[in-house]
């Protein structure tokens, strides 16, 4: 029987036809369609959650601003890392140093972010929610007076609820770094701004005392509230006060949020 012209034998394999050009690129795509995916998860997988990843990745990285992806490859997020404090790996959600940003804003600032990573800033209620309830969380509050003094406070664990909720704080597992406990008053409110009203008082504590944060009724820390220098009882707490360190009317020079995973 005579064979068709078209399929002839590999040289010296009888019996045997090559695949034609059309035949392999087929084969190509169809592999790297299979790998896509695969390759894709990889990627998210090495992708850091938090700083707490980053550190982990290379331990010698200094603090300093960095980008997270809480949800994945499109999801890149630039915060400030705090590779230094009581073991690093802190990721920063509020920052006040200078006086260089205004804090006094509506909800809709509150809940999205707004400032500068490198400088004062604040990471946003939506990001905050989503980071402390992948993982369970631990939060350091760290804050300097005008005389140069450091002091902190930390909690065993900290998260804030969905928005339905009102972002609700959590917070339990205090210890003690010479601040005192001014926050757990707080655990358990919802998040109040001059235009969101959701404290425990009868009138809005955000613009009573200039800010915005989980107020009770109202505060025994306000550090969003207004940047000022020190002692000042000019106008009652409305500064960046920690109550159970300074008391209410002497804003701080500086004070730091910041979340790692729970050690």
């Amino acid at each position: 029987m005579q064979k068709n012209s078209e399929q002839l034998p590999l040289t010296g394999i009888p019996g045997l036809r090559p695949c034609s050009t059309t035949l392999t690129m087929e084969l190509l795509s169809a592999l790297l369609l299979l790998l896509v995916p695969l390759l894709s998860s990889c990627a998210a997988f090495l992708l850091p959650f938090d700083c707490s990843d980053i550190y982990k990745q290379d331990t010698t990285r200094p603090s300093g601003v960095y980008t997270i992806y809480p949800l994945g490859p499109l999801s890149g997020l630039q915060v400030f890392c705090d590779m230094s404090s009581l073991g690093g790996q802190w990721t920063v959600l509020q920052r006040r140093m200078d006086g260089s940003v205004n804090f006094y804003r509506p909800w809709a600032y509150y809940k999205l972010g707004f400032g500068n990573v490198a400088g004062e800033y604040w990471l946003g209620l939506g990001n905050i929610f989503l980071l402390s309830h992948k993982k369970k969380m631990e939060l350091l509050v760290i804050m300097e007076n005008f005389e140069g003094q450091t002091v902190y406070a930390r909690y065993r664990r900290f998260s804030v609820g969905p928005e339905s909720l009102g972002y609700p704080l959590h917070v339990s597992g205090f210890i003690d770094g010479g601040a005192g406990d001014s926050l757990t008053y707080h655990s358990g409110h919802k998040f109040s701004t001059f235009d969101m009203d959701m404290d425990s008082y009868l009138l809005n504590c955000a613009k009573l005392f200039l800010g915005g944060f989980w107020y009770n009724n109202c505060h025994r820390t306000n550090p969003n509230g207004v940047y000022r220098w020190g002692a000042d009882s000019t106008i009652n707490s409305v500064g960046v006060d920690w109550y159970t360190w300074k008391g209410h009317n002497y804003s701080l020079k500086a004070i730091s949020f910041m979340m790692r995973p729970a050690q």
